[in-house]
C-alpha cells in the first residue's frame, strides 16, 4: 500500500510557493521581545599583548577616550 498523502502534500506545497512575495511592511510592529537598544555596538579583537593589559571593555573605552581627548579637534 502506497502512502499517497505525503506525495499530495509535497505537490500542494510546491503549488503554494511563489517565486517572489510582496510583503506589506506598513502593518509591521517592532518585536516586543527584542531589546530596544539604540546604541551601536562594534566588536574589536585585541592582540594578546594588549588584551593582557585591558581586562574589561570599560578599561579599553576609558583608555580610548583619554587618547581622543588629547587629539586636537578640527
Amino acid at each position: 500500500m502506497k502512502n499517497t498523502q505525503n506525495s499530495e502534500a509535497n505537490q500542494n506545497l510546491e503549488e503554494d510557493l511563489l517565486p517572489e512575495y510582496e510583503f506589506n511592511y506598513s502593518k509591521a510592529r517592532p518585536n516586543r521581545f527584542a531589546t530596544q537598544d539604540n546604541e551601536i555596538t562594534i566588536t574589536v579583537t585585541l592582540d594578546s599583548d594588549v588584551a593582557q593589559v585591558f581586562q574589561t571593555s570599560e578599561e579599553v573605552n576609558q583608555a580610548l577616550r583619554a587618547i581622543l581627548s588629547a587629539i586636537p579637534k578640527k
